[in-house]
C-alpha cells in the first residue's frame, strides 16, 4: 500500500513539474514589453525586357552597378525602326495634300473651263435646232429628203444630251467634293498618324531604361544577342521598398498593430539599429517555415509579416538574417509609401 502511495506521489510530482515547465516555456510572458522575432531581408526583383525583337548593340551596365530611375541600360539596333518612321511620315505628307485638295474644293480654272463647255454645248444645240427647223420647212416643200431631216433631228438630240452632260459637270464642280470623300480621306490621315505614333513608340522602346532605383543583380544578354519581349536582359533588385520577412506567433498577433514601429538589427552590423515599422500582416495563418525556426516550434501557427526597413546607406542586402524588436502596446498608425515614411522616422 505504501509503495502505491509513493508511486502516486512521484507521478503527481512529475506531472506538476511538467506543467510548471510548460507554463514557463509555452505560455506568453504577460509582462513582456516587446516582441522579438527573426527573419530575413527581402526585396522585389524585376526582369527587364525590350518591347521589340532586334539585335542588341549596347549594354551600358554590369552586375552590381547601382542605377537610377530613367538611366539608360541597353539599346537595340534602330535602323529598321527609323526607316519605318520615315516611310509613314512620307505617307502622311501625301495624304495631307489629298485632304487639303478635297477640302479646298474646285479651283477657279476648273469652274471657268466647265462654264465654257456649257456655253459651247448651248451654241451647238442652237445651231442643230436651226438646221433641223430649216430642213423641216424644206421637207414640207419637198426640197429636202426625209433622210436629211432625220439626220438633223439626231444631231439636235445629240447636242442636247451633250449640253446636259456639260451642265451636270459644272454643277458637280461648283458643289465640290462629296462630304463622304473628304471624311474618308481624313480617316485615312488619322490612321496614318496612329501608325506613326506606334512607329515612334517602337523607336523609343529600342532604348531600355531603369524603371526605378536599384542594383543590377544579373546581366543576362550581351551585344549581338537577339532581344525579344520574352527574353529578360537584366534582373534589377529594387532598393525600395526593403523589408524583413518574419513570422508573428499567433498568441502575439493581437498585440502588434499595423504601422507599429520596430527596431531591426543584423549580424553583419550588430552595433547598428535600423528603423522600421510593421507594414503588412498576412490574413491567414500557416505553420512556421522549417528554415526559420527550431524543430520544437515548427508546429506553431504563425502569421507572415513584412517589417519595412529604412536603409539609407544601402547596407542591408537580400537574404540577410535580421532580428526585429517590436514594442508592445502601440496603437495602429497609417503609413505612407516606404520612402516617405522613412523620411518621417528620420525627422523624429
Amino acid at each position: 500500500m505504501i509503495k502505491i502511495i509513493l508511486r502516486l506521489v512521484v507521478i503527481i510530482a512529475i506531472a506538476m513539474a511538467a506543467y510548471w515547465w510548460w507554463l514557463q516555456h509555452e505560455q506568453p510572458v504577460s509582462n513582456a514589453s516587446e516582441l522579438t522575432i527573426y527573419g530575413n531581408i527581402d526585396i522585389r526583383e524585376v526582369d527587364l525586357t525590350f518591347h521589340a525583337t532586334e539585335h542588341i548593340v549596347k549594354m551600358a551596365v554590369w552586375e552590381g552597378d547601382q542605377v537610377k530611375q530613367g538611366q539608360l541600360l541597353a539599346s537595340l539596333d534602330k535602323s529598321g525602326f527609323k526607316a519605318d518612321v520615315n516611310r509613314i511620315e512620307a505617307l502622311i505628307d501625301a495624304q495631307k495634300q489629298i485632304v487639303g485638295k478635297l477640302e479646298a474644293g474646285s479651283r477657279p480654272q476648273e469652274i471657268n473651263e466647265a462654264q465654257a463647255r456649257v456655253k459651247e454645248a448651248e451654241t451647238l444645240l442652237y445651231e442643230a435646232r436651226r438646221k433641223y427647223n430649216r430642213l423641216k420647212s424644206l421637207h414640207s416643200k419637198d426640197l429636202a429628203s426625209q433622210q436629211q431631216l432625220d439626220e438633223a433631228k439626231s444631231a439636235m438630240a445629240s447636242t442636247r444630251a451633250g449640253l446636259k452632260v456639260a451642265q451636270e459637270t459644272l454643277a458637280l464642280i461648283l458643289e465640290g467634293p462629296r462630304k463622304e470623300d473628304i471624311a474618308a480621306a481624313q480617316a485615312t490621315l488619322r490612321s496614318l498618324e496612329a501608325q506613326l505614333a506606334l512607329a515612334e513608340k517602337q523607336l523609343n522602346d529600342a532604348d531600355l531604361f531603369a524603371p526605378a532605383d536599384g542594383i543590377i543583380r544579373n546581366r543576362i544578354l550581351e551585344p549581338g544577342d537577339m532581344a525579344s519581349p520574352q527574353q529578360p536582359v537584366y534582373t534589377l533588385a529594387l532598393n525600395n521598398p526593403l523589408w524583413v520577412r518574419a513570422y508573428i506567433p499567433e498568441p502575439s498577433l493581437g498585440k502588434i498593430p499595423l504601422g507599429a514601429k520596430a527596431r531591426i538589427t543584423s549580424d553583419s552590423f550588430p552595433d547598428k539599429d535600423y528603423r522600421g515599422w510593421v507594414g503588412f500582416i498576412s490574413p491567414t495563418a500557416e505553420f512556421t517555415p522549417k528554415n526559420v525556426q527550431t524543430p520544437e516550434l515548427r508546429t506553431r501557427l504563425v502569421y507572415q509579416a513584412r517589417i519595412f526597413v529604412c536603409n539609407p546607406e544601402n547596407e542591408l542586402r537580400l537574404g540577410m538574417p535580421a532580428t526585429v524588436e517590436i514594442p508592445l502596446g502601440q496603437i495602429p498608425q497609417q503609413t505612407d509609401k516606404p520612402a516617405s515614411h522613412c523620411k518621417e522616422l528620420e525627422a523624429q
